[in-house]
């Protein structure tokens, strides 16, 4: 008997402890935050797959010989830091990036402003209209930049000797090739923050400007201490997006000039596909690839604070 009390004890405890682990599931499971985490889980697999991963593999790369034979620390980074070509490479991709990205902030928090004050049907036609450079494949749009900066059927010479001016080297001068590479980041990343600005547009209320108006702002005035205020985060979060994608760009560069001429175009992605990949030495364009991460690190610790702190006051 007791044998048998003990088996039927037994059996009482597995299941109610069966009970127990289905209704803690069940309470998982009925959690919002457990459902988000469910939902987000195969992003979370991608991201990890796609970015995590391949980073850390970058990191262990850079730390090995030309050959991948042995462990050599930071010497590659060391050799880099003391090229006079890297150091040239520093200077243009942060020239590209922040130069591109200002331009693209200005062109497009005004091009946002005169979609907004377009009624009807006109904004949808004149908003497509301009999304289009955005959607067309950038290595699409940019073969036919290049083809407009051809030194010998260059579309913009060709308009200049209409008007008896001299034909300019676009791609085959340093600093003019410089300015190319950036107007066409700026035509190509333009459309992105004016849609984003034409949606922080259409979410501050009517009645800031109506209350601004009723004590006598000006344009200028409901301009700085209504629309900048209310639109700063997404500005902000617009503005780190970008500078995050212009520091990784790689077609543009690599279409118009290949990193010429003289080097003087080349940004982070394109000399680390031609020291890592033309060149052989796959350790050491992974380190050129890496050294862009403290950069963007600093910039994203700053404009993420600066958002943190301003929704803080909000909510308070």
């Amino acid at each position: 008997m007791a044998d048998g009390t003990s088996v039927v004890t037994g059996l009482g405890a597995r299941t109610l402890a069966g009970r127990r682990s289905r209704g803690g599931l069940r309470r998982f499971t009925q959690k919002k935050s457990s459902i988000a985490f469910l939902m987000a889980l195969p992003l979370l697999l991608l991201v990890v797959g796609l970015v995590v991963y391949p980073a850390i593999y970058a990191i262990y790369l850079s730390l090995l010989n030309k050959k991948m034979t042995a462990f050599v620390g930071l010497a590659q980074y060391f050799f880099l830091v003391q090229r006079q070509t890297f150091k040239l490479v520093i200077f243009q991709s942060c020239l590209f990036a922040i130069t591109s990205v200002i331009f693209k902030a200005i062109i497009g928090f005004v091009l946002a402003h005169l979609m907004h004050n377009i009624g009807g049907q006109y904004q949808k036609i004149w908003r497509g209209l301009l999304l289009v450079p955005w959607v067309i494949p950038l290595a699409l749009g940019t073969l036919t930049w290049w083809w407009m900066f051809d030194p010998s059927y260059s579309a913009f010479n060709w308009a200049l000797a209409k008007v008896g001016l001299g034909p300019v080297p676009w791609l085959g001068v340093g600093w003019i090739a410089r300015f190319c590479t950036i107007l066409v980041n700026v035509w190509y990343g333009t459309p992105f923050f004016m849609i984003m600005y034409l949606a922080a547009l259409k979410s501050v209320p009517e009645q800031l400007y109506e209350a601004a108006a009723i004590d006598g702002a000006s344009a200028a005035q409901k301009l700085f201490h209504v629309t900048l205020p209310m639109m700063r985060n997404i500005m902000s979060i617009t503005i780190l997006f970008s500078l995050i994608t212009t520091f990784a760009d790689f077609d543009i560069v690599r279409i118009l000039t290949s990193g010429g001429p003289e080097d003087m175009t080349h940004v982070f992605a394109t000399y680390a596909f031609q020291v890592g990949i033309q060149s052989g030495n796959i350790p050491m364009g992974a380190a050129v690839s890496l050294f862009m991460f403290p950069i963007l690190a600093i910039a994203a610790f700053f404009i993420l604070r600066g958002v943190t702190r301003r929704s803080q006051e909000i909510g308070a």
